[in-house]
């Protein structure tokens, strides 16, 4: 899948209109998930007409808003820049697709924040996944920001260190044949996993799998 190099901008604020997404001065309406596009459309009707007049409320509304902004902007991915204007402190910032921090810059995390293009590949005492200028890294690792299910990166690390396994045992027994068995076995294991890391991976990324 293929972005602009430079993504669309998108303000998420709630000023009195029933819809808070907003391209310049109008409002934006996206083809969004159903609960996703709720959760927004019910946190835009719950602030008062007049505004907040009790601090607890202002604050609450809020916190609700943010992590609605946050759930957006990791639903869009890198396709989109999203600020969230927080009527508390009357700011706007950028939320960023990865990791859901705000800043009050759309690149404060480089360009781009976190890898896009995922390789998934078994190599000797490496991690199983790849992206240019990333390098090898962990399915959990943070920085990369992928959020894989729990199940997934552990199955993810299971086959990287099974990988190391069999070339261990091939090492010292120098046998072809069960070697040979062993890497066939990895390799359709890769691709199941590859498929799986497809399906949970945010818009906007892609994955490869380049085998053993």
């Amino acid at each position: 899948m293929s972005h602009p190099t430079e993504p669309r901008h998108l303000l998420v604020r709630a000023q009195g209109d029933p819809w808070p997404l907003y391209t310049g001065d109008e409002p934006l309406d996206l083809n969004l998930p159903d609960t996703l596009a709720d959760r927004l459309r019910s946190w835009t009707l719950a602030r008062p007409p007049g505004g907040f007049t009790a601090r607890p409320a202002l604050r609450k509304h809020v916190s609700a808003g943010l992590e609605a902004a946050q759930a957006l902007a990791k639903h869009l991915g890198p396709a989109w820049a999203v600020q969230y204007w927080d009527e508390r402190h009357r700011t706007a910032k950028y939320i960023c697709w990865g990791c859901g921090r705000t800043s009050f810059t759309s690149d404060a995390h480089g360009n781009p924040p976190h890898p896009l293009h995922i390789v998934v590949e078994a190599e000797y005492a490496w991690h199983p996944l790849r992206a240019d200028g990333f390098g090898d890294f962990a399915p959990d690792d943070p920085a990369a920001a992928l959020d894989l299910s729990d199940a997934l990166v552990a199955d993810l690390k299971a086959w990287a260190q099974s990988h190391k396994a069999v070339i261990d045992h091939w090492l010292e027994h120098r046998d072809d044949t069960q070697e040979r068995a062993a890497v066939e076995r990895l390799w359709r294991e890769g691709e199941l996993l590859t498929e799986r890391v497809a399906r949970e991976l945010p818009p906007g990324r892609t994955v490869t799998y380049r085998g053993l």
